[in-house]
C-alpha cells in the first residue's frame, strides 16, 4: 500500500526535522570538540610541544574507521572528515603558538 501525497509530505517534513535535529547536534558537539582543542593548542604552545602529533592522528583515524565500519558508515568518508577537522585544529594549534 503507497502512501498519499499528504502521508509522503508528512514522512518527508518529520525526516527533515530529524534532520535539522542532528545538523544541529553536530554543531554543537564540534564547537564542544574545538573548545577541547583550544585547550590542547594552549597547553602544546606553553610547552613547546609540536602543533601535530602524527602517531596520534594515525591511532584516532584507525580508531574512527573501526567505529565507522560498525555504525554502517564509510570509514573512507569518516578519515576524511577527521583530516578535514585535524587540519583546522592544527591551524589553530600553530596559532595559539605563534607559528601562524
Amino acid at each position: 500500500m503507497s502512501e498519499t501525497p499528504d502521508e509522503t509530505m508528512a514522512t518527508l517534513l518529520r525526516l527533515r526535522a530529524s534532520i535539522d535535529n542532528i545538523d544541529a547536534a553536530l554543531v554543537f558537539m564540534l564547537a564542544e570538540r574545538f573548545r577541547c582543542t583550544k585547550q590542547v593548542g594552549e597547553l602544546k604552545a606553553t610547552h613547546d610541544l609540536p602543533a601535530s602529533d602524527p602517531a596520534r592522528e594515525e591511532r584516532q583515524i584507525a580508531r574512527l574507521r573501526e567505529l565507522a565500519d560498525e555504525a554502517d558508515l564509510d570509514p573512507e568518508f569518516a578519515h576524511k572528515w577527521f583530516r578535514f577537522v585535524v587540519a583546522e585544529v592544527i591551524q589553530h594549534h600553530k596559532q595559539a603558538a605563534g607559528e601562524a
